[in-house]
């Protein structure tokens, strides 16, 4: 489990707005949501998930081969 240290912004009227973390927990999640990634690797990943769904496994390595 991963724990945050955040901060969390109020308005006038008590309602909270927006959530300051720090940046290298920021890059953390962001690798960890795979939110980094280009716009390439995201349409690579969509494509091995739908081979998955369909049963194939054309878009998979081993994992020793990584």
């Amino acid at each position: 489990m991963i724990t945050i240290q955040k901060k969390v912004v109020i308005d006038e009227n008590g309602n909270p707005t927006d959530v300051i973390i720090p940046w290298k927990q920021f890059k953390e999640l962001e690798e960890i949501l795979g939110l980094n990634f280009d716009e390439k690797t995201r349409d690579e990943i969509i494509k091995a998930k739908e081979e998955r769904l369909k049963g194939r496994r054309g878009s998979y390595i081993d994992i020793d081969d990584v």
